[in-house]
């Protein structure tokens, strides 16, 4: 029997990257999948998945937050765990970057985040086994030269996990976050492609000497959402190669060979 057998999960930004291998994960330990994004060419991923939904909505809309949500309880019966997964990264300096764009970036970030929770939390209160886990970031807990709007939206979003797992405990929902380093992603292939030379400066950076793949980042929240984690709430763990570990004065050693 699988972990999440008779689960059923909300998983936004599915079409791709860490949101993809997520709904991947918790499908083959038993869940039900609703896996929403924007992108409907990119859910296609999806076709012929028995026990996966695909849903094109957008999560800085209220009303398709809770279409996924009814979606989860029409067609599977209810809804247990929730992934708030989907991001949007900007770069530009304080002064000149547009306020619309700032305004973006948190509007999916974080505002979609509360949307997302606030749609799903009378489902969840039915579950037995309520988790919500969402994709902060490293940048969430420092700052980034030129990524000051993500590095904001995301800070957002580490204490959203911190609060609301404080208001929802009392209704048995458990809310945690992952913090993912240098993550290869659809969102960051534009580095590895277009800038290699920042990619190779971010890479150097990171202990472990490589760039994350989405499936680790899922492995972590398949665990925060699982009744391994059981007596866990209001964490967030940084999933970076040991980026968090560092003061970043001093690049870490190179593998040896």
């Amino acid at each position: 029997m699988g972990v999440f057998d008779g689960r059923v999960a909300v998983v936004t930004g599915a079409a791709s990257g860490i949101g993809r291998a997520t709904s991947e994960q918790l499908a083959l330990a038993g869940a039900a999948v609703v896996a929403v994004d924007l992108d409907q060419d990119a859910l296609a991923w999806t076709d012929g998945a028995e026990r996966i939904a695909p849903l094109v909505g957008d999560v800085t809309s209220a009303d398709d937050n809770a279409a996924a949500v009814d979606l989860a309880q029409q067609r599977f019966g209810g809804l247990d765990v929730l992934v708030l997964n989907a991001g949007l990264a900007s770069a530009g300096s304080i002064e000149a970057l547009p306020i619309e764009t700032f305004e973006r970036v948190v509007d999916v970030n974080l505002r979609g985040s509360v949307l997302g929770l606030r749609a799903a939390i009378p489902a969840l209160a039915e579950s037995d086994a309520a988790a919500v886990v969402m994709t902060a970031s490293v940048s969430g807990l420092g700052g980034d030269p030129g990524m000051w709007a993500y590095n904001a939206a995301k800070g957002g979003v580490v204490n959203l996990v911190r609060a609301a797992a404080i208001d929802l405990a009392h209704r048995g929902i458990r809310v945690n976050g992952v913090c993912p380093g240098p993550t290869r992603t659809g969102m960051t292939s534009l580095i590895e492609n277009a800038a290699p030379e920042m990619y190779e400066s971010l890479r150097r950076h990171i202990p472990l000497q490589r760039w994350g793949e989405a499936g680790e980042v899922a492995s972590v929240i398949r665990f925060l959402a699982s009744p391994a984690a059981s007596f866990v709430t209001g964490v967030l763990i940084p999933v970076d190669g040991g980026v968090t570990a560092s003061t970043s004065q001093f690049l870490p050693p190179e593998l040896a060979d």
